[in-house]
C-alpha cells in the first residue's frame, strides 16, 4: 500500500463488492491518501441504509441459495428487524430437516440443524412471519435433463433431491413480497440454470418487480438469474453489486473498506 500510495494523489474507493475484504488496495491505501467513496458505493450504502435505518414497512426478506452456513449472519440479525422472511434455496432443506421432515437426497448442513431450529424459534418469539415451503419441485438427480416431480413438503421420496420450490410456495412468497413496502432478495429459490427448475426463482423476481417501494436484489447468483430469466436490471428498485458485502452489511459487521472511506 505504501509503494501504491507513492503513484496517487488521492484515494477514490468505487469496488464495493470488495470493502468487506481488508486488503491493502481496499483499506490500507485509503488511510495513506485524501480519499472519498466513489458513486458506487456511495449509492450501494445509501440503499443498505434504507434497508436498516428505519426501513419502510411491511419490509421483507427473501433469502435463498445454496448454504445456510452463509445466511445465518444475516437472518439471526434481520430476525429482530423484518416482518416478514421467506426462505426458499439450498438452505430450506436445512429448515425442514429441523422441523423433522424427510429430505430425501437434497443438500443439507447437519451440523446446523440445532443452530436453525434456534432461528426458527427466534422468528417464533420475535413475531416474524418465517415462509417455508409447503411444496417442492423434486427429481432424482442434479441435472438440467432430470424429470421434475412436484411433492408436498411433508412427503419428499427418500431416493429424490429437491431442485426448486413448488408453485404453491412461490405463490404464497409472492403474496407476501407485493404487500411489502420494502423488500430484500438475496439468493435464488432453485436451480435457475435449469428451465425445469427456474418456476420458483422467476415468480419471486416478478413479484420483486411489482413491490411499491424499494425492492433490493443483493448481488452475485441473484443478479445473475434475473438476467438470465430476461429481467431488466431497470425492472428492480436497486441491483447491489457485492452480495457478500451487502449481506455483511445487513449482518450489522464493521465493513472495513468503509470505514477506510469514513462511511
Amino acid at each position: 500500500a505504501a509503494e501504491l500510495a507513492k503513484l496517487a494523489d488521492f484515494y477514490v474507493g468505487d469496488g464495493f463488492g470488495a470493502v468487506h475484504r481488508k486488503h491493502a488496495s481496499v483499506f490500507d491505501l485509503a488511510r495513506l491518501l485524501p480519499h472519498a467513496a466513489g458513486t458506487l458505493v456511495a449509492a450501494e450504502v445509501d440503499v443498505l441504509k434504507k434497508l436498516t435505518v428505519d426501513p419502510v414497512r411491511p419490509y421483507g426478506v427473501v433469502l435463498g441459495g445454496s448454504k445456510v452456513s452463509d445466511k445465518i449472519g444475516v437472518i439471526s440479525n434481520l430476525l429482530g428487524k423484518v416482518d416478514v422472511m421467506a426462505i426458499g434455496g439450498g438452505m430450506l432443506f436445512t429448515f425442514l430437516a429441523a422441523q423433522g421432515k424427510e429430505i430425501g437426497t437434497s443438500l443439507v448442513e447437519p451440523d446446523l440443524i440445532d443452530t436453525v431450529k434456534g432461528l426458527i424459534k427466534q422468528a417464533q418469539d420475535s413475531g416474524v412471519k418465517l415462509l417455508l415451503p409447503t411444496d417442492i419441485v423434486v427429481a432424482p438427480s442434479f441435472s438440467a435433463d432430470a424429470p421434475p416431480t412436484l411433492v408436498s413438503a411433508d412427503a419428499i421420496p427418500a431416493d429424490q433431491m429437491g431442485l426448486d420450490i413448488g408453485p404453491a410456495t412461490a405463490a404464497a412468497f409472492a403474496a407476501e413480497i407485493k404487500k411489502c413496502k420494502t423488500v430484500f432478495w438475496n439468493g435464488p429459490m432453485g436451480v435457475f440454470e435449469f428451465p425445469n427448475f427456474a418456476h420458483g426463482t422467476k415468480v419471486v423476481a416478478q413479484a420483486l418487480t411489482e413491490v411499491s417501494g424499494i425492492s433490493v436484489v443483493g448481488g452475485g447468483d441473484s443478479a445473475a438469474a434475473v438476467r438470465a430469466l430476461g429481467f431488466a436490471d431497470s425492472a428492480f428498485g436497486y441491483i447491489s453489486t457485492g452480495g457478500g458485502a451487502s449481506l455483511e452489511y445487513l449482518e450489522g459487521k464493521e465493513l472495513p473498506g468503509l470505514t477506510a472511506l469514513d462511511l
